[in-house]
Formats: structure tokens, C-alpha cells, sequence
């Protein structure tokens, strides 16, 4: 199964407006492992970027003075994009911003929807936590993901930070549900299925010598000291004594 998971940065909030994509950050999972395949570029838009976009992303339009447009690069992104599924952290927004650069590159059949699927994380995190905060920032710190780095918003970096929360959070549940009756039984069964016929073997058996045994006690002295209930091993000792 190959999955692209993808990002973008942009000049402003709103297509309707007028604004482009400035950034394309893409990274490549198979089977739901990282390959060292990604897709990235800078693009110029041919328009101012908002300050507070620049606020986010830290991208400025002298940055981008000498990129290329999108119609340049277009041919490139739907190779590495075209029959993956597309993870997207709020794909209505990216969707949006990328359908809006096919059309103005005169590419009016083309659309991610004929190109991908599209599995949108953030509805998905809303279903998983109800009630609590989703950001990409949220749920890195849920997850454990290390976004230390990430003193500013950037379009691959993001991607990447996407892939390894996505993962975990869809990694699925180890746990059963099962009461008290069906454990005991699953215990049962387990307990069945570990006996083995020692019949004929051979087993060497090492026993521990006077000293290890001196220092186990020893040991057993300090938590006996330190603990309110004693040490454990001396009350099990005692009652197969």
C-alpha cells in the first residue's frame, strides 16, 4: 500500500481571495513504513504573501523570487502523488489550494480527487479525541512526536511530522475487552498451550552459589528497610514454606 502523506504553505487563507501556494511538502509511506522518497519545492505565486502568513511559515516573496511556478513543476507532483492515497491534516483546505493551481495552470480536467484518494486526519482525530485540541502541534504532543524544530510552519517538515502522528494513531488498539470470566479462560487456555513435555530432556541446572545467594539477601535487607510491607519475595517464601 503506498500512502503520500502532503502539505502546503500558502500566501494567505483563502482561495477566493487570490491567494497561491508558495510550498509543497510530500513524503512517501509504504506498507505504512517511511521510505527516503519525498517530493518538495518552493513555487512562485506572482503575488504579495500576507505578513501573517509570513508570520507562520517565515517565507517572505524575496524568498521566492527565483522559484518556479506552479505550471512548471505540476508535471513532477502528480508523478510522485498519482495512485497514492493522500494523507491531508485538514485536506479541504490543501485540496482546495492545489485543485485552484490546476486550474490556473490550464489543467481543467485535473483534480486530486480523479488523481487520489484522500484520507483528511483531522475529522479522524476529532473522531479519536472528542472535545480536545487537533492541531498538527496538539497531537504531536499526544503522540510523543518530537516537533521541537518546528519554530515555524514549513511544508515538508509538517509532512513528515503528519506521517509519524498518523501512524501512531492509527496503529489500533492491542487491548481486548473481555470480562472477568473470559480472562480467567484466556489464562486457562494460555496456560495449556505453554505446557510442554520435558520427558528425556536433559536440563542443566545452575544454582546460585553461597555468595549470590549472601548478596540476594542483602538485597532483600535494604527493600525490607525501605518499604512499609517488606520485602515480597520473603512473605512468598514463606507461605510455599
Amino acid at each position: 500500500m503506498r500512502q503520500v502523506v502532503l502539505d502546503t504553505e500558502t500566501t494567505g487563507l483563502e482561495v477566493a481571495r487570490g491567494h497561491r501556494i508558495i510550498e509543497i511538502g510530500c513524503v512517501e509511506l509504504i506498507n505504512r513504513r517511511h521510505t527516503a522518497r519525498a517530493f518538495h519545492c518552493y513555487i512562485q505565486p506572482d503575488r504579495d504573501i500576507d505578513e501573517a502568513a509570513i508570520e507562520v511559515h517565515g517565507i517572505t516573496n524575496q524568498r521566492l523570487a527565483d522559484e518556479p511556478r506552479f505550471g512548471e513543476i505540476v508535471d513532477d507532483f502528480v508523478d510522485f502523488i498519482s495512485g497514492a492515497e493522500l494523507i491531508i491534516h485538514n485536506a479541504e483546505f490543501d485540496v482546495g489550494f492545489l485543485d485552484n493551481e490546476f486550474r490556473l495552470a490550464n489543467l481543467n480536467s485535473t483534480d486530486i480527487a480523479g488523481l487520489c484518494p484522500v484520507i483528511d486526519t483531522l475529522p479522524l482525530a476529532r473522531q479519536i479525541h472528542p472535545g480536545q485540541r487537533n492541531s498538527l502541534d496538539a497531537l504531536c504532543k499526544r503522540y510523543m512526536v518530537d516537533n521541537s524544530g518546528r519554530d515555524f510552519h514549513g511544508a515538508l517538515l509538517d509532512a513528515q511530522l503528519l506521517a509519524d502522528v498518523y501512524l501512531a494513531m492509527t496503529g489500533g488498539q492491542t487491548a481486548l475487552s473481555l470480562d472477568r470470566e473470559e480472562q480467567r479462560a484466556a489464562a486457562a487456555d494460555d496456560t495449556a498451550l505453554r505446557s510442554v513435555d520435558r520427558h528425556g530432556l536433559d536440563l542443566t541446572v545452575v544454582h546460585a552459589t553461597q555468595a549470590e545467594i549472601a548478596a540476594h539477601d542483602r538485597q532483600l535487607d535494604l527493600i525490607a528497610d525501605s518499604c512499609p510491607d517488606g520485602a515480597v519475595w520473603r512473605k512468598l517464601d514463606a507461605d510455599s514454606a
